[in-house]
């Protein structure tokens, strides 16, 4: 009954008071990120939502837009990662924007983390049942380690979130990702600035070949041009 009828409710009533209190916050990240960045503040992605449906999830800028000067393509994250942009992932007062993706019905406070769309191409059509319901400005896997644990513990985390979804549930999530946060645990994988994609992950285990991960790589590009948020 609370997913049913209840969940999307609190999602927009605690979002819209959030959004009012944290205004001031909220103005301030905003002018810090647009003379931190030299321009731009905010950060707008395509992620696969509720029911595969992409939308355009923004954060506060953390990483510049430098490229390399010879290829044309982007610098690792690790040196396009500024001194704010890591003040902010710790803090993760980067997800704050996310806040008016809450509002707008597009993301929840808890559920499945919305990964990349080229994520999702290299799930298992199980994995990708963490789809049936709206991600999440945190989610179990976030509670539970964040980018510290491997990506079959995260995955396993969502699946597992999607059969029990209470409101109890949600409450002890959200103050284990507050303690997380405090204690500034799980901000990146383990020898990383952030963490590593899936089809990554998967390629560098073994368990794609290349050609594998060129075709999931060429069907996100596809999905991204087909489906419009």
């Amino acid at each position: 009954m609370y997913n049913k009828f209840f969940k999307r409710l609190f999602d927009w009533l605690l979002s819209l008071i959030a959004i009012l209190l944290l205004s001031p916050l909220l103005l301030l990240l905003t002018l810090a990120g647009a003379i931190a960045m030299g321009g731009n503040p905010f950060f707008v992605q395509k992620r696969p939502g509720k029911d595969e449906r992409i939308f355009c999830m923004i954060k506060f800028r953390s990483m510049t837009d430098h490229r390399d000067k010879k290829t044309g393509r982007l610098l690792s994250d690790e040196e396009r990662l500024t001194r704010y942009g890591r003040f902010l992932r710790a803090t993760s007062l980067d997800e704050l924007p996310e806040l008016f993706n809450i509002f707008a019905g597009q993301m929840s406070f808890v559920g499945p983390r919305p990964m990349l769309v080229r994520d999702m191409v290299f799930m298992t059509p199980a994995q990708r049942g963490r789809h049936s319901v709206r991600p999440g400005l945190t989610g179990l896997a976030q509670a539970n380690g964040r980018n510290s644990v491997t990506w079959e513990k995260k995955l396993a985390f969502d699946l597992e979130y999607v059969e029990h979804i209470t409101l109890w549930g949600d409450v002890k999530i959200l103050f284990k990702t507050v303690f997380s946060v405090l204690k500034r645990e799980g901000i990146a994988e383990e020898g990383m600035a952030t963490a590593a994609d899936l089809g990554d992950y998967l390629l560098y285990k073994g368990e794609i070949t290349q050609e594998e991960y060129d075709r999931g790589q060429a069907e996100a590009g596809t999905l991204l041009k087909q489906k419009n948020p």
